[in-house]
């Protein structure tokens, strides 16, 4: 009888940390979508991408928001192309730096589309052309 008891106890205790972890995964995503919108109303400009964010940004997240700003308005796939990652890589990076407010994500038909938004046309003016194709080839 006791055996029994510690084994369901044991299974509940697992169960309860499964709970746990998956609690902690949606506060993080939701603190991440609170953090991205407060930046937005801070700056007014629907979470600005400019240098000092850029520098702020991975390596990995730096490369595919400086090939945004190349092409403009992009498919995973013509990103991908550029950066010479996998598409499903390069989806999930422009995914992240959409949620996290940088870019803007569209979707046409079946096609989804990754730009930098309008109200960040501030970052042209910041980083030309010419910088941000050999920033996004390092």
């Amino acid at each position: 009888m006791r055996r029994i008891h510690i084994s369901k106890s044991d299974e509940l205790s697992g169960t309860l940390k499964r709970i746990e972890e998956k609690i902690d995964l949606l506060t993080d995503k939701t603190n991440m979508k609170r953090q991205a919108k407060e930046r937005e109303e801070a700056m007014g400009l629907g979470g600005a991408l400019d240098i000092a964010t850029l520098l702020s940004l991975p390596d990995h997240l730096r490369k595919s928001a400086m090939t945004i700003m190349k092409l403009g308005k992009a498919m995973a796939e013509d990103v991908a192309k550029e950066t010479g990652r996998a598409r499903a890589i390069e989806s999930s990076y422009l995914n992240q730096l959409a949620r996290m407010g940088y870019i803007k994500k569209e979707r046409e038909g079946r096609r989804v589309y990754f730009s930098i938004g309008i109200n960040q046309s501030n970052v042209g003016s910041l980083i030309s052309p010419k910088e941000a194709s050999s920033l996004a080839s390092a």
